[in-house]
């Protein structure tokens, strides 16, 4: 996994509430064994509408995705964050998400910002006056800035995410840093467990007895 220290960007608004993870990737594109490619089935129920965001020019190439409340609802779903990921957003800006989205999100690198919804309305207003608006997403600072109006919010993220995220750790790195405890532990367990060993006429060779 990548470390994520600042993320700089333009942002498409998806004035959408309550999209679901089925939503953000349809259960067709689950069949798939590769991890690439899933940016071609993000929102795809959807791009078939002339209208919709992601098929104005003006939001081509954005980095951020601002979004309706309760963003990344319903089953447990990786494959959504990998075609979030994969079609080139690098950061999330809601006021509410899914547990299990917001958790998966974490562990592939993908930025969860929560902010309150009048500020996310604010935000979506701004983009859509201004699509080349750059946005700037501060993981270490944990704010959200847009240096040319003076827009500036603060947000939150537990201290194990920011971690992660500003160090690159997936779930194997973590664990990785504990590595001599875990191997302290295996010993010690490994000790407490051996009774006996027995060679192969029923005679005890080793015992901790």
């Amino acid at each position: 996994m990548k470390a994520v220290h600042v993320i700089q960007g333009r942002a498409v608004p998806l004035e959408r509430s309550d999209v679901d993870t089925d939503q953000i990737i349809p259960s067709d594109w689950l069949k798939r064994v590769e991890r690439t490619g899933f940016g071609r089935g993000l929102f795809s129920q959807w791009r078939d509408e002339k209208s919709f965001v992601l098929n104005q020019p003006e939001f081509v190439g954005a980095s951020i995705l601002i979004a309706g409340p309760r963003f990344g609802t319903g089953s447990s779903r990786e494959h959504a964050v990998w075609a979030l990921m994969d079609y080139g957003f690098e950061a999330i800006i809601a006021s509410s998400y899914g547990d299990i989205f917001k958790n998966n999100s974490s562990k592939q690198g993908l930025v969860i910002v929560e902010l309150p919804q009048e500020a996310v309305s604010e935000l979506m207003e701004l983009v859509k006056a201004d699509p080349n608006l750059e946005i700037t997403v501060d993981v270490a600072d944990m704010t959200v800035e847009i240096a040319e109006k003076n827009w500036r919010q603060p947000f939150t993220l537990d201290p194990i995410t920011r971690e992660r995220l500003l160090n690159g750790w997936d779930d194997i790195g973590i664990s990785l840093l504990r590595e001599t405890d875990i191997s302290a532990f295996e010993e010690t367990h490994r000790a407490g467990s051996l009774r006996g060993v027995f060679d192969g006429e029923g005679r005890v060779v080793h015992s901790n007895e």
